[in-house]
């Protein structure tokens, strides 16, 4: 039984290819042997199959918990020295189901119109601080947005020194893992010495104990001071309970913030730059994303939002073109499978490529276009488009990515005119374990809009209509 083709260089090679030009390797590999083929990326020339075939995605994200495929959390292991051993997604089977199940409440329902205001608020605050006329980094910009919006969520908290500290931390430690030598000490981890103090793991881990110090403090504090008023995330996965009526641990809490910490700011950070910087790339589809939210009048309420036809294409095209997670999480045979064709052995490991698949010139004629009207004309599968993964693994909080995305982009273009400084193209690179752009993105504050009278129904009347408490507008 053989394993689909792939390149033939040494592993060694292969290696350094995904690290530092992961988009253009893949690019290549599917060219040369088709839309299923195998890479030698791991230890003991482990050999991972890529898979960007719909029939066999299908089959890969509705098997993974039934008989051909399983989705063990012990192969995320590039994540666990940031996240834990406890996060959702380096967790299997029954621990994960549970971690999962427990996670997953503030994510839904009535939950998420909360959020709303927070995101609109602190969109429009953060845009504040850059007067007319000013130039800024549009990345820089987003990340203090979401990270602003997650620290809210999560802990409630948006002033105050134990927030600033944390905030920082947060972006210095992602920083510091951004670098292609950072992902190179996640995939050997011989790299992984302290070198004395100085080297840049010892940097990157000093930060990250500075950050837990920061979590457990405030989750000491909490359960020294139970106040049983609060809303926000942290509050509520300390009162979950499972099956058994047990609690999550101190470890498992910090584990599960650090991950939506970072899965929850990072990624939808890098979402927005980039529709920013496509919506002022195409002033036209700028233009007919401005005048379907002018039809909806001045401040429209969420649902309005939300369904906005274009608005929804915009942010889709976004996360197909340049999508943050180019791979969805591994899955492995649990026996020989027959993979659209393709003879698998048992124990071999299977990787979606969500950036492939979303290259498909079948499904995206001309898919290096940024055109939103594909997504008015046809729907996509799950597993022709799926930008939050699929299957067990499938990100919990993909609903509360695009309230952000949607709700910050819809704040940003009612409120501001915004010109792109530099017109040339900006392409997608490796940033740590996911996408970001290549370089800078600047846009320059041209002027603002007007704002007619408050809608009784808006957003930003959210907190006041629903009699919200001040711990449960922060959330």
């Amino acid at each position: 039984m053989q394993l689909p083709l792939g390149p033939q260089t040494p592993a060694a090679i292969q290696l350094i290819r995904w690290i530092f030009s992961p988009m253009s390797f893949m690019d290549e590999c599917v060219r040369r042997y088709g839309d299923i083929f195998t890479l030698n990326l791991g230890k003991n020339n482990q050999n991972l199959v890529f898979v960007s075939n719909p029939q066999a995605l299908q089959q890969i994200l509705t098997q993974d918990t039934r008989a051909d495929f399983h989705a063990p959390g012990e192969l995320n292991v590039l994540f666990k020295s940031l996240l834990g051993d406890n996060s959702v997604i380096c967790l299997s089977g029954a621990q994960h189901q549970r971690q999962r199940q427990l996670m997953m409440p503030p994510f839904h329902g009535d939950r998420m119109r909360t959020y709303s205001h927070v995101i609109t608020q602190i969109t429009a605050e953060t845009l504040a601080e850059v007067q007319i006329g000013q130039t800024f980094d549009v990345r820089t910009t987003t990340q203090t947005i979401t990270l602003r919006v997650i620290m809210q969520a999560v802990f409630g908290l948006n002033r105050g020194e134990r927030a600033e500290q944390l905030a920082r931390l947060l972006s210095e430690l992602l920083e510091l893992g951004s670098s292609p030598l950072s992902v190179a000490m996640l995939y050997l981890p011989i790299l992984q010495q302290e070198f004395g103090g100085i080297g840049p793991w010892a940097i990157q881990m000093r930060c990250q104990q500075a950050v837990d110090a920061l979590i457990y403090a405030e989750i000491q504090e909490r359960r020294s001071q139970p106040d049983f008023t609060r809303t926000d995330i942290l509050s509520l996965l300390m009162a979950a309970q499972d099956e058994v009526g047990e609690s999550m641990t101190d470890v498992e809490l910090r584990d599960e913030l650090m991950t939506m910490l970072v899965a929850g700011h990072e990624t939808t950070a890098t979402a927005l730059a980039w529709a920013l910087y496509w919506l002022h790339k195409l002033p036209a589809v700028r233009a007919k994303l401005v005048a379907e939210l002018d039809r909806l009048g001045p401040d429209p309420d969420v649902t309005a939002v939300m369904k906005s036809p274009y608005l929804d294409a915009v942010c889709n095209e976004t996360l197909r073109i340049y999508p943050v997670g180019m791979l969805t999480f591994p899955r492995v045979t649990t026996k020989a499978v027959n993979l659209a064709g393709r003879e698998l052995p048992p124990n071999t490991i299977v990787l979606g490529s969500i950036y492939l698949t979303h290259h498909r010139e079948d499904l995206y004629p001309q898919p290096n276009q940024f055109r939103p009207e594909r997504f008015l004309d046809r729907h996509f599968s799950p597993f022709e488009f799926f930008p939050f993964g699929g299957g067990a693994r499938r990100c919990i909080g993909s609903a509360f990515a695009l309230l952000e995305m949607k709700l910050a982009l819809a704040q940003i273009l009612s409120q501001w005119e915004l010109e792109l400084v530099d017109q040339r193209d900006v392409h997608a690179k490796r940033r740590g374990l996911v996408t970001a752009p290549e370089r800078s993105i600047q846009l320059r504050v041209k002027s603002q809009r007007s704002k007619v009278e408050s809608n009784p129904n808006s957003i930003d009347r959210i907190a006041e209509d629903s009699q919200l408490t001040a711990s449960e507008v922060a959330l």
